[in-house]
């Protein structure tokens, strides 16, 4: 094999075991969000490693769902849900 080669396996085999690992321990913290916002509502789950980080993805999760342009996106982001579950 060429040199080229060997570095190239060698990089792909580093990007999927990055991956991977990544995908298995990144959420150490992961909740379930349900909010309502111009009377609808959407519950997503989200992971992240601090329970903010989770908190905040499952709030724009479920915002990317019932607004539509930045300044609905904003305010549904500063609405309180409705219930917040942790999940372990």
């Amino acid at each position: 094999m060429k040199p080229t080669a060997w570095i190239g396996a060698v990089f792909l085999v580093a990007v999927v075991g990055w991956i991977v690992y990544s995908s298995l321990h990144s959420n150490r913290y992961r909740c379930q969000i349900c909010l309502t916002f111009n009377g609808r509502t959407e519950c997503r789950t989200a992971g992240a490693q601090s329970r903010e980080q989770a908190r905040r993805a499952a709030v724009e999760n479920a915002c990317a769902l019932l607004a539509a342009g930045v300044t609905e996106t904003t305010q549904c982001e500063e609405t309180t849900p409705d219930s917040i579950r942790w999940i372990e």
